[in-house]
């Protein structure tokens, strides 16, 4: 297994996430965009999501050629983000984040598969692999806040863009892979979608994301708001992803003990008390401490269990399109409703209404995926 030409991607491509999640609020903020823009246009790099894993999904499983859609989609995307130096405005930043996110959006549920086709028998290292992707955002994530502190917003921009650069790099060092076709490979897209285990586990996925994209998109300005300085900001994201790393570096222990869809309804019921934490003790350090220590629940053990659960779930020749769905309508369709949602509500209810509606949906998954994922298909 080529694990450190996987990890290097992993790196890049989470690192250039943690340079856009946290700051690049800050930076439209900045930049002279009310709270109703910033959200329009931060689901603009969630939305994407929604139609291009999608559409290049399907490429890949009639074509065969994952790595080289993964490798074409980073060139593209360093060439979208690179439009921003030429556009302006509200239409022209709509336009750059576009170009960039469809692309940049494209190529990692490809990498998710050929990760998951290199590891082969052995699924539960995963978290091994992906937790350099979390190395990268930490390192990121405090670099660019100390360097605010010093500089101005306005390098925010510089950073993504030699980052995705970086995304690309290694994008062409990582070899291709065969698909496993596994036991149900003769197993039809359409007839695992009419599954009612399937229908509820993207039914979570989806409530999941959503509130987590009124967390990516306003958590910054919540914190700045309340006084923390931005080197604080990078600190508290920074706390997060540590947990994170550490949940990984276990995981495939957790999914071997307890199966991912105990850990999945778990992440949830947390995912409801972090929510609540930040929205309503936000002037209290101690509490926003231990709300981000449960992204290591909300995000790390959550997304470790739902890869799992996708590649059980999608065997063969509809392995592409499992892992784009599930980026689709967790990441696009929810990350994007949640950044819709934040911006709705922000200006008028205030944050602890905006991150109680956080709240409400991870409670929500839960129950979906309590009632309803309960099929022979996620008993992994």
């Amino acid at each position: 297994m080529p694990y450190w030409r996987l990890s290097s991607y992993y790196l890049f491509y989470f690192a250039s996430l943690g340079a856009l999640v946290p700051y690049w609020g800050l930076y439209l903020q900045d930049a002279g965009f009310d709270p109703l823009a910033i959200g329009m246009l931060m689901a603009i790099l969630a939305g994407t999501k929604i139609v291009a894993p999608v559409v290049w999904g399907q490429i890949v499983d009639h074509t065969g050629h994952r790595i080289q859609v993964v490798r074409l989609g980073s060139l593209l995307a360093v060439l979208g983000f690179a439009t921003l130096y030429v556009t302006d405005g509200f239409w022209g930043m709509a336009l750059t984040l576009f170009l960039f996110s469809f692309f940049w959006n494209a190529s990692l549920p490809q990498m998710e598969a050929v990760t998951f086709n290199h590891l082969r028998e052995r699924p539960t290292r995963y978290a091994l692999v992906r937790v350099w992707g979390s190395v990268g955002f930490i390192l990121v994530v405090v670099a660019l806040g100390l360097a605010l502190e010093r500089g101005p917003l306005a390098q925010v921009p510089v950073w993504v863009l030699l980052l995705t650069v970086g995304i690309c790099l290694t994008a062409f060092l990582v070899p291709d892979s065969a698909p496993d076709q596994g036991t149900q490979s003769s197993v039809s897209l359409r007839t695992l979608l009419r599954h009612p285990s399937v229908l509820a586990f993207f039914g979570a996925c989806f409530l999941m994301q959503l509130s987590h994209g009124i967390y990516y998109a306003f958590y910054s300005i919540h914190l700045e708001a309340a006084g923390y300085s931005s080197g604080a900001v990078g600190w508290l994201w920074a706390l997060g992803v540590i947990a994170e790393v550490l949940i990984f570096l276990v995981m495939h222990r957790l999914l071997e003990r307890f199966g991912a869809q105990r850990v999945l309804l778990w992440s949830l019921a947390l995912g409801g008390v972090r929510w609540l934490l930040i929205g309503v003790f936000v002037e209290h350090l101690a509490v926003l401490f231990v709300a981000q220590c449960l992204h290591a629940a909300t995000f790390g053990a959550f997304h470790a269990s739902a890869i799992h659960l996708v590649h059980h779930g999608f065997p063969g020749r509809t392995q592409g399109r499992g892992q784009a769905l599930y980026n689709s309508l967790s990441f696009g369709a929810g990350g994007a409703a949640g950044s819709l949602i934040g911006g709705l509500l922000w200006s008028d209810a205030g944050p602890a209404i905006t991150f109680g509606v956080g709240a409400i949906a991870a409670v929500l998954g839960w129950l979906v995926a309590w009632r309803w994922m309960n099929g022979e298909l996620y008993r992994h």
